[in-house]
This record gives structure tokens, C-alpha cells and sequence, in this order.
């Protein structure tokens, strides 16, 4: 996929929203190392480098389009603590270099996460810490059906024969599982039901457009906005907007904190 980082960044609040709700449990000193696995845009991974002014901050993403924009936005003169670069989840190259690994809305995009874990693990100094927040086990439930419905019909039929979801919601069992096999200590792990909320059509419009790629990428582009004008129409008569405007759409994070003890 090719991602749009300034679209993205554009309709994306819901994320960096609850990015900073898991920041403010840290308890940071101001001179951590942090990886920011997934990190997208940029702006979260900017707003630790402004955090921790005698640490150091990297921010990892697998899409060139949004390492390109990151660097852009968050440059060195203005973030000099903080670097980008293009690095796939599951095959992490660092070497017991950070004290916090950091991934928030982003690894349900990944299949492999006892790869990713191990990864982290050989990532992190001794009693690292990591946490996580991504889409869990009954994510988006409702947003699926609605792709279900629309994509089992014409004209929208024709252009998924051979699709494949590729998200990956997982429960704690499996999670669990994996930590312990990475060499993690588990503090916390647990599936947060949690309600995003866009202002009015044109804001679910928008959050489909970015985050929905998968789906919205298998129509032509001549039809793409027509396809997801059926999507929000579906969705909003099935779910109304509530009475100040808003669409409202119910998720399922899973959320870990962990610290590392030793590689496996």
C-alpha cells in the first residue's frame, strides 16, 4: 500500500489522542532512549523528542511515504534527539540500545508478532520497558460487517474476488504466549474497549479514506469515493450520528506493558 501521510495526519486525532493517554502513565525522566515501532506521520514520536530533551528518540515505520513525511515535518534542527527510519516491524536491527520500546496503532498491521516481539526484546536494554496499544481481538466489528455487506454486492463484488483482510486483531491468550516466548515480563495485558469518535460524515469519510487502505485500494479510482460514500451511508444508517454530530465507531485495543528480562 502506499500510505498518504498528510491525509493521514489529517484524520488521525483519534490516534495521537490515545498515544498520549498511554504517555501520560510513563513517569519519564527526560533522558530515555525510546523506539517508536510503527510511528507513522511522526507527531508522536516528536512529541517524546520534545519530552525527553537529554534522551534520544527513533521512530521506525515500514512505509517510505510516511518516513519521508516524518523527516520532513520533524527535522533535525528543530528535534535534534530524534531520528527516522524505514525499517519493517518484524525485522528490528537494534541492539540493546533503548529503555522504552513504544507502539501505538500500528502493529495490528502485522501478522508475525512473535517476531516483532523478539525484535524489541534484542532492542532493549535489561528491564527495558515496553508498551503497546493496536487493535485487539473484536476491533472495528461493526466497520467490518459493513465491508462484509458492501463488498458481497455489486458493483463492489467484482473487485474482491481475491481479497484477503489483512488486519490481525489478537486476544491475550496468544499475546501472553508470545511475551513469555520473547523473554517478557508481563505487567499489564489487556483488551480496552475504547469509542472513536469523527465529526460527522466527512470525518468517517476521511478515517476510512486513510486507515481503510486495504478495502478502499481494491476499487478503481474512479469509484473509490463513491465507494466509500456507500460505506459511510451503510454505516451511518446502521449507526446513526449521535446528537451533537458525531460518528461514532466501537474498538477493541489490546494493551501491553511489559518489561524486557532476557533474550529467549
Amino acid at each position: 500500500m502506499k500510505w498518504n501521510p498528510e491525509d493521514y495526519a489529517r484524520n488521525s486525532d483519534a490516534q495521537l489522542k490515545w498515544a498520549r493517554e498511554l504517555r501520560q502513565n510513563l513517569s519519564l525522566q527526560g533522558n530515555e532512549s525510546v523506539l517508536d515501532v510503527g510511528c507513522g506521520d511522526g507527531k508522536i514520536t516528536a512529541d517524546f523528542a520534545v519530552t525527553l530533551v537529554d534522551g534520544r528518540v527513533v521512530g521506525v515505520d515500514s512505509s517510505p511515504e510516511m518516513i519521508a513525511y516524518a523527516t520532513r515535518a520533524y527535522g533535525a534542527e528543530q528535534f535534534p534527539n530524534l531520528a527516522f527510519a524505514c525499517v519493517d516491524a518484524r525485522a528490528l536491527h537494534f541492539e540493546d540500545e533503548f529503555d522504552l520500546c513504544f507502539s501505538n496503532a500500528a502493529l495490528h498491521w502485522v501478522e508475525d508478532h512473535l517476531a516483532v516481539l523478539r525484535g524489541i526484546g534484542r532492542s532493549l536494554h535489561p528491564q527495558g520497558r515496553l508498551i503497546i496499544s493496536c487493535g485487539g481481538q473484536g476491533n472495528a466489528a461493526e466497520v467490518l460487517q459493513v465491508f462484509a455487506e458492501l463488498i458481497s454486492r455489486e458493483p463492489w463484488q467484482r473487485y474482491f474476488d481475491d481479497f484477503r483482510n489483512p488486519y490481525f486483531f489478537y486476544g491475550t491468550q496468544d499475546y501472553a504466549t508470545w511475551l513469555h516466548q520473547a523473554g517478557f515480563q508481563i505487567n499489564r495485558l489487556e483488551l480496552v474497549p475504547k469509542t472513536m469518535t469523527h465529526v460527522g460524515q466527512a470525518g468517517l469519510a476521511g478515517w476510512i479514506r486513510t486507515t481503510w487502505m486495504p478495502f478502499t485500494e481494491q476499487v478503481p479510482e474512479v469509484e473509490r469515493d463513491r465507494f466509500i460514500a456507500d460505506f459511510t451511508e451503510t454505516y451511518l444508517t446502521q449507526s446513526p450520528l449521535d446528537q451533537q454530530g458525531f460518528a461514532q465507531v466501537r474498538m477493541v485495543r489490546l494493551e501491553v506493558d511489559a518489561v524486557h528480562r532476557q533474550n529467549p
